[in-house]
């Protein structure tokens, strides 16, 4: 009897062990970027709402916290970060806004 118990307790310790499951932590490469911002038209990738021209490269942009609308058309400068699982077949990077200042 006390060998059953002392299996019953080695088992249930055991077993409340290895239940603890990690998360990643969340991407927290913030990008500063400076360039002219544009509505997303018709394109050969379908993500983002607007995209940032920037030197000679482009970026799909897309934000929860910022209206990128009343940036339309101007020079900007803004903070994100990158958005994993993009580019998908040869197109822009894509950022998650999280500020953004008018030139």
């Amino acid at each position: 009897m006390k060998k059953l118990l002392f299996l019953l307790i080695i088992g249930a310790t055991a077993a409340g062990c290895g239940t603890t499951k990690q998360t990643p932590a969340p991407k927290t490469d913030v990008i500063e970027l400076s360039g002219k911002l544009e509505k997303l038209g018709i394109s050969t990738f379908q993500y983002g709402t607007h995209v940032l021209k920037a030197g000679d490269k482009t970026y799909a942009l897309k934000s929860e916290k910022v209206n990128l609308d009343g940036f339309v058309d101007k020079q900007v400068t803004l903070k994100g970060t990158k958005v994993d699982g993009y580019p998908i077949e040869a197109g822009p990077d894509l950022l998650e806004v999280q500020e953004i200042t008018s030139k």
